[in-house]
């Protein structure tokens, strides 16, 4: 006999009826039952108590079963039941040794209720499936078993027809549910050796037990090997609980409680694998290149896996398990195929705007860079996310992908109005640089035909700046209205930069008349200062001089208003002008010429006072009438003088001290600011005029002269250059006073400041003749 070790003999369920779960677990574990599918085969023995069961099993299948001792007496050796891999069968077999029925232990009757029991237990419980009931007789006679088995088969019917006439299988064959088959066997005690070569020759009948046609070959509604202790332990629980048993019921039981335990197991491996870690751990930090190949085979593993442990299962239970692990599987690396086709979304975005930089920086057209761009960007997006797809999973990628065709777009409109911006801004710059100076210029020039000058400027400048803009966004591809729509805009910039010009223009109206009147008052034909003497006829040159600002004036004003009205015209026919675009009113030039007029006024009032102060200047002399009555009346004292020398010596140095004086005292400088002035500053200067003229005299008949001090010398310096200054053109002060009315008063603060000078002067040189 080979060696019994392998065969792991366990007790299932003792005698109290409790069930080994954690002995079969073992049994399982040790022999590696739980890996052999639905390949495996069960034979349960079951007879009288002390019938020889256990030694029938030990040399049928190389078991240990515990024997009876035949010294000690004919007692129960087997309590509940136990289980041993049949050593040396395959399939893999199982041997279960079963208490006997009709123990004198439990009290029951000797094997009565046995074959009944076991037909009514056997139809509820493993129906429709056939199972082979074979029936060994121990202790074989002479009488032949052709005899005895039929006898046999005829008491096993009748108890059939007794057990399925008040069944669910009523009329049902007794071959329909069991394969019925009898053998004898010689005594063990008497013929051992015969008893173990029928045995050995019974042996050979469990080999292949489960293929078709054997002794197991009805494979319908077996559990499969990895459900096997599950099984096992719920039949047992129902036969406690002395429930109707429901084959059916009980397989899915036993198939969803597996197929879930192997799913579970199969999804929590699959959380901690490390290479689904590290695959998870890189796409956090950037796209990863073969994922959805590697993922793949990472799940096909799991799967493969769940189905080769679940397959004998029921089909249906196993099919909806294999869904939910996949659910759960899915739902674990979704986020991960999200988070990588978010890094493929950036980089295809990133890498569509350096592109795009790029052929714009080579001179590229705009609409085909961009085009090319986004047909390479989505290409490449494409391409990323096939490589990022699994077999095991349809996801769909395409609201990514807009997203990123949204961007795509947002980033090309962008771009493009900066670039359209950039285009505007340059050519605005170029008209204004074109406009601006020479517009200004025509304005200033201000003839008739300045508007005809400015239209036709404007209008080459603009369609020429027109022409090239329309060149320069033609690789934009803007649709017509677009594009007219920025040709407007660049017109009307163009226009506005005339009109803007048109109303500075019309603001400095006024100063500009003003400015036209005092060069033209103040000036010459030849362009020199205009010296006010009293011969200029100062109405005429007034009159001149406004019609000249009038001319000029008149001639920017029309062009201004010719401007304004073509405008009006070509905006809005002829209705009337908005008052936004009128640039001056009929009231507005009433009201600018007569502040024109009024601010004039003062230059011409200060002209006539020039004039006025000159002839007082000149006009000191009495006049003639009075020289010629002076002259008829003291032609006596005249003829007197004559006669007598003396007289004459007299009036001659009469006449030196009064010229000596007469230059002193400066009297024509005096009475320049009128006669009154001149009166009261030769009176306050007489004396100490004359007071220094005796001391002048004093010295030279001495034969020496005192020296004038700095001051003294600075003082006549001063006043006898002003003196001169005033002689050479007293009207000067005058005709700057035309100008600006401050410099006329500073200027009478100085000549009015002279006499003042002089006295001081006067007094300091009579103070030093007191102190000789």
């Amino acid at each position: 006999m080979a060696d019994t070790d392998h065969c792991c003999s366990t007790q299932l369920i003792d005698g109290d009826g409790e069930f080994n779960v954690v002995g079969l677990d073992n049994f399982m574990r040790t022999t590696k039952f739980s890996k052999c599918g639905l390949s495996y085969a069960v034979v349960a023995i079951m007879g009288p108590q002390s019938s020889g069961k256990s030694t029938l099993l030990n040399h049928l299948f190389q078991t240990n079963f515990r024997e009876m001792d035949a010294y000690r007496g004919r007692s129960q050796t087997t309590k509940g039941i136990w289980i041993a891999h049949c050593v040396g069968i395959e399939p893999f077999t199982i041997a279960m040794d079963l208490e006997g029925t009709d123990g004198r232990e439990r009290g029951e009757a000797a094997n009565k209720p046995l074959l009944k029991t076991v037909f009514q237990v056997m139809m509820r419980l493993f129906s429709p499936r056939k199972t082979t009931l074979l029936f060994v007789i121990r202790d074989k006679t002479k009488t032949p078993l052709e005899y005895l088995e039929p006898i046999l088969r005829e008491d096993i019917q009748k108890i059939w027809n007794v057990v399925s006439k008040p069944a669910a299988h009523k009329d049902t064959p007794l071959s329909e549910f069991f394969n019925v088959e009898v053998t004898a066997l010689s005594s063990y005690e008497e013929k051992e050796e015969l008893f173990k070569e029928q045995v050995a020759q019974l042996r050979q009948r469990f080999f292949n037990s489960i293929s078709p046609g054997g002794l197991a070959g009805d494979r319908r509604g077996v559990v499969p090997a990895s459900g096997f202790s599950f099984s096992a332990q719920q039949i047992w629980r129902v036969i406690k609980e002395n429930k109707d048993l429901d084959l059916p019921a009980h397989k899915v039981m036993v198939a969803t409680v597996r197929c879930e335990e192997i799913a579970n197991e199969k999804f929590c491996r699959l959380s901690s694998d490390e290479d689904w870690l590290a695959l998870e751990e890189a796409v956090q930090s950037g796209s990863v290149s073969g994922f959805g190949r590697r993922l793949s085979s990472i799940l096909e593993t799991y799967f493969s896996e769940y189905d080769s442990e679940a397959t004998y299962f029921d089909e249906d239970v196993r099919n909806a398990k294999r869904k939910h692990l996949e659910s759960k599987a899915l739902d674990l690396v979704h986020p991960a195929y999200l988070n990588l086709l978010g890094h493929l979304r950036f980089k295809a975005l990133e890498n569509f705007k350096s592109r795009l930089e790029q052929m714009l920086k080579e001179g590229e057209g705009f609409a085909a860079s961009a085009r090319a761009c986004t047909e390479s960007c989505m290409h490449e997006f494409d391409q990323g996310c096939a490589d990022a797809a699994i077999k095991q999973a349809n996801w769909d990628a395409s609201k990514v992908r807009e997203k990123l065709r949204r961007d795509i777009d947002a980033h090309i409109l962008s771009v493009r109005d900066a670039k359209l911006s950039e285009l505007v801004a340059r050519y605005e710059e170029k008209l204004r640089q074109l406009l601006c100076e020479p517009v200004e210029s025509l304005f200033d020039a201000a003839g008739r035909d300045t508007w005809a000058s400015i239209r036709k400027l404007l209008r080459r400048e603009t369609e020429t700046a027109a022409l090239e803009f329309s060149t320069a966004i033609s690789s934009f591809e803007l649709d017509q209205p677009t594009i007219e729509s920025m040709l407007q805009g660049l017109r009307d910039y163009a226009r506005n930069l005339v009109v803007k010009k048109a109303r500075e223009e019309a603001g400095k109206v006024l100063i500009l008349m003003k400015d036209r009147f005092s060069t033209v008052f103040s000036h010459d034909n030849e362009l020199m200062p205009r010296v006010w003497t009293g011969k200029e006829d100062i109405k005429t040159i007034t009159k001149d001089a406004r019609t000249a600002c009038v001319l000029q004036q008149s001639a920017k004003l029309l062009t201004i208003v010719l401007f304004a009205v073509s405008e009006a015209v070509s905006c809005y026919g002829c209705h009337p002008v908005p008052p936004e675009n009128t640039l001056i009113t009929p009231v507005q030039c009433k009201s600018l010429w007569r502040q024109f007029k009024s601010e004039t006024e003062y230059t011409v009032t200060q002209a006539i006072s020039a004039q006025e102060a000159y002839k007082r200047s000149n006009n000191w002399l009495p006049p003639p009438w009075a020289i010629v009555a002076m002259v008829v009346l003291g032609f006596n004292e005249f003829m007197l003088l004559l006669r007598n020398p003396l007289y004459l010596m007299f009036l001659f140095v009469a006449f030196l001290l009064s010229k000596a004086m007469w230059v002193q005292m400066d009297v024509p400088g005096q009475f320049q600011h009128g006669t009154l002035a001149g009166l009261i500053s030769i009176s306050s200067r007489f004396i100490p005029t004359v007071m220094n003229l005796l001391k002048r005299l004093a010295e030279e008949a001495q034969g020496h002269r005192t020296p004038e001090s700095p001051r003294q010398q600075q003082s006549s310096v001063a006043f006898q250059s002003f003196r001169n200054q005033s002689q050479l053109n007293p009207t000067s002060s005058i005709a700057q006073s035309s100008v600006s009315s401050n410099v006329s008063v500073s200027d009478s603060s100085v000549e009015y400041s002279s006499p003042n000078l002089m006295q001081r002067r006067s007094t300091k040189v009579q103070e030093a003749e007191l102190s000789q």
